[in-house]
């Protein structure tokens, strides 16, 4: 049966590679004999699930209807046939949405090194542990990128050819801003003096080459749990559990950041406990501090994945929510409050009690950048909570200005229009590009990406998704072509590679590819990645 199926997969690839590359109508009656075809003969070799959606995608069409298709229309009703045929090379788009959590808890290690054969050995290596390594052979454009991938560990080489290792750590070190990120020096260089000399400048490890893999690791990982300790202690409140005041401004000053290049605004809550100083004196600090400990847990299970509670003083909470309006803020928390108000304490003594909470919600526009004002703003509108009798919230008045959404440009280079139709699904799905007006344009070779003149059209962030291999001109072909135009700082490319071309991804990081993935790959993987991307982008 094997062999049946791959014929069929080999037959529909042929088929849909001739519509979606070369014919710029399909008939009607072809698309319905093409459906019909695979509905029995999938079925019959045993491949169910995709005779059963053939079926499902013909009883949507008639027969005989007098229609023609374009590839846009014909890509996007097939897509659910195509994501089942092309399942074990690509993961459904929607289960990568539902562990985006997972997702979004792997470390990130950024690698700095000039030597693209032992980069990408450590890149393959670390990503087995199951983290994001991003591999990056230009120590400058680690550098410039390193703030927008706020990375959890840097290992640099010590000896490149266009940058010493010292003077990046020495960069890197002025950007962390107090921020504790470690740092591992990777050298040939055996001699106490230049160890000495790292340790001075701020590195946490030394690590002579060559390296053995499996005690690399577990130097990583350690530092990787220092950092996690060092996070928990300095900025995590011990009764609560949730972030401390210290965290406050490093994170408003991050969402102001995502403000300016974005225009997305964001709504700052100030959240207080109702009559609890009635509380501390009615049943005591401890049974207090258990009311304080339940509330902040609520809210943070009632919140969604990328809000923070921040513990500001007291009973007193701070909410940042990002890309959020007031009204959206205000549903979110209504339904915590409604959550934390049904809620039965016991007192020391058994008497069991209920507590509300009161908040004022401010929406922060692009002019009004001010925490110190903001926190009072939303402070006054938890005032007027209080006053109108508590266990409710009241939002700031908004003014009427609209901003729109910051555009960008995502081209996909690829011959294969199986997989530029999975990307570009992925691409309009996916949590990273909510914040931006997306243009997503798509291109069988090289060739017709520059003859389309698309990417300079727009004094404005590109993302280049760019595969390898390609008929007319290469893939290598088009970095080089896009590096070396007056535009490319503003291009950041994502390679698509094959694992038997480590030649190809040698030259790719040597010629400036921001990062690269191996084929086959799973979604999942690379839309953690475009994540990481897309973050950087100014």
């Amino acid at each position: 049966m094997n062999k049946y199926l791959q014929t069929l997969v080999k037959n529909v690839r042929k088929q849909l590679e001739s519509w979606l590359n070369e014919q710029q109508v399909i008939e009607h009656k072809e698309l319905f004999r093409f459906l019909h075809s695979i509905s029995g003969t999938a079925s019959t070799i045993g491949f169910t699930v995709a005779g059963e959606m053939a079926q499902k995608l013909m009883n949507q069409i008639k027969e005989n209807e007098e229609k023609v298709w374009t590839k846009e229309e014909l890509q996007a009703f097939l897509f659910p046939l195509i994501s089942i045929f092309y399942y074990e090379e690509f993961s459904n788009v929607d289960e990568i949405i539902e562990k985006q959590k997972n997702i979004e808890d792997q470390k990130l290690i950024l690698v700095i090194d000039d030597d693209t054969a032992l980069l990408m050995y450590i890149k393959d290596q670390l990503e087995m542990n199951g983290w994001v390594v991003i591999a990056v052979a230009d120590s400058e454009r680690a550098i410039n990128s390193y703030y927008d991938l706020n990375p959890d560990c840097v290992i640099i080489d010590l000896h490149m050819k266009d940058k010493n290792g010292l003077e990046v750590l020495l960069h890197l070190k002025d950007q962390m801003n107090q921020q504790f990120i470690p740092t591992i020096m990777i050298s040939v260089d055996k001699s106490k003096a230049m160890r000495v000399r790292s340790y001075q400048l701020g590195a946490d490890d030394y690590i002579e080459k060559p390296l053995e893999m499996d005690e690399f690791i577990v130097r990583i990982n350690r530092q990787l749990e220092r950092k996690q300790a060092i996070d928990d202690l300095m900025l995590i409140d011990e009764l609560t559990r949730v972030y401390n005041r210290k965290y406050l401004s490093q994170t408003y000053e991050r969402l102001i950041s995502h403000l300016k290049r974005q225009y997305e605004t964001f709504s700052m809550a100030m959240l207080d406990l109702d009559h609890f100083k009635q509380i501390n004196d009615s049943y005591g600090h401890v049974v207090g501090d258990k009311v304080l400990a339940t509330f902040a847990e609520i809210i943070r299970n009632g919140l969604r994945l990328n809000d923070i509670i921040i513990r500001y003083g007291g009973e007193e909470f701070i909410v940042l929510l990002p890309d959020t309006k007031a009204k959206e803020a205000q549903i979110v928390l209504d339904r915590v409050l409604k959550e934390f108000s049904n809620h039965s304490f016991t007192s020391n003594q058994g008497e069991e009690f209920t507590c509300t909470f009161s908040g004022g919600i401010h929406e922060i526009q692009l002019d009004q950048q001010d925490m110190k004002k903001n926190i009072e703003m939303a402070d006054s509108a938890l005032y007027e909570a209080k006053v109108a009798g508590r266990a409710q919230l009241k939002l700031v008045p908004v003014n009427n200005v609209h901003y729109h959404k910051k555009p960008i440009h995502i081209g996909i280079i690829d011959d294969d229009p199986i997989i530029r139709t999975m990307l570009e699904d992925l691409i309009n799905k996916s949590k990273y590009t909510e914040g931006f007006t997306l243009d997503i344009q798509c291109f069988k070779d090289g060739m017709e990406f520059f003859e389309s003149n698309w990417h300079e059209q727009k004094n404005e962030p590109y993302l280049i998704i760019l595969d390898g291999m390609m008929p007319r001109m290469d893939g290598l072909e088009v970095l080089q072509k896009l590096r070396e135009s007056r535009y490319q700082e503003r291009i950041t490319v994502m390679m698509l590679t094959s694992r038997k071309s480590e030649q190809d991804i040698s030259r790719a990081l040597q010629l400036g590819a921001d990062d690269y993935i191996t084929k086959p790959f799973k979604l999942m993987e690379l839309e953690t990645r475009l994540g990481h991307l897309i973050k950087r982008m100014k």
